[in-house]
């Protein structure tokens, strides 16, 4: 549902919309042959957390990067709230420190601290000169310290990115990512590799900063039970294609797509990763 808000003056008026990502009859390729992505149709609420999960290589990281303006579709349209995510639209760049992307290397830089790293989120706001030399105002870096003892780091932020566990370094992820002061927060694969716990730990704290910052996240899984725990709504990529999109309501799976898998195929996706 679209809303047109009328301001004062006659001649403006601003334009809000429940859907903060659309995207229609999405196709991508790597090498203008073969098709990463085949005719993706995608629209994700406003202040939801959507999860996309697949095999390897089905196209989840394609998505996340087509959203981040890192890929152009070969057709189809995307907006993110109503601007095309692309490196060439003007309008894109200047809203881009609005979209948190953590990727599936976390992109930490090893040999500075957690602080340090953390600060880089805040990188779009400083000047040139501040940014050519790394010089962080004092409110930057309170506010840096404000969001590590959110995720759990105080009393670490002067430590060495390397000397961190794998949790750990996911929360310093989260942290740069939140100092951008992003309304989307796009996570590839952020739990792999992490037991049960330290997975739900991280999990948790992303639903925790969706709710405190009204996000908008949009994150790859391969785990079914977890995407269904946690997310609105959830994507089943496979060979390119969304085939299903599914959510829980109640004790109920709801199947919001109807496509070519049974009730049975479902149950069985979701019963397959309760026993792993």
């Amino acid at each position: 549902m679209t809303q047109i808000q009328m301001i004062q003056n006659p001649s403006f008026s601003l334009i809000s919309t429940k859907k903060i990502i659309q995207m229609n009859d999405v196709w991508t390729s790597y090498d203008s042959k073969n098709f990463a992505l085949k005719g993706i149709n995608i629209s994700i609420d406003r202040g939801t957390n959507y999860a996309i999960i697949g095999q390897s290589g089905s196209g989840k990281s394609t998505l996340l990067k087509l959203m981040n303006g890192m890929m152009n579709p070969s057709k189809g349209t995307i907006k993110i709230d109503y601007v095309s995510p692309n490196m060439n639209n003007k309008k894109f760049k200047n809203m881009m420190h609005t979209i948190g992307y953590i990727p599936q290397s976390l992109g930490l830089v090893k040999n500075i601290s957690v602080l340090e790293n953390t600060l880089l989120g805040a990188l779009p706001r400083l000047s040139k000169m501040q940014s050519l030399f790394k010089k962080f105002p004092e409110h930057e870096i309170k506010e840096a310290k404000r969001i590590l003892n959110l995720v759990g780091l105080s009393g670490k932020e002067d430590r060495k990115a390397y000397m961190l566990s794998g949790g750990e370094k996911r929360r310093v992820a989260i942290a740069r990512a939140l100092m951008q002061k992003p309304t989307i927060l796009l996570a590839d694969e952020i739990v792999s590799e992490l037991d049960h716990v330290t997975a739900h730990e991280i999990m948790d704290l992303v639903a925790d900063a969706q709710k405190r910052m009204n996000l908008t996240a949009i994150m790859v899984h391969h785990d079914m039970q977890l995407a269904l725990e946690y997310a609105n709504r959830v994507a089943v990529i496979k060979e390119g294609q969304k085939i299903l999109e599914i959510g829980v309501e109640g004790d109920t799976i709801v199947d919001f797509q109807t496509g070519d898998m049974t009730s049975d195929d479902i149950m069985e996706m979701y019963a397959g990763d309760t026993k792993k």
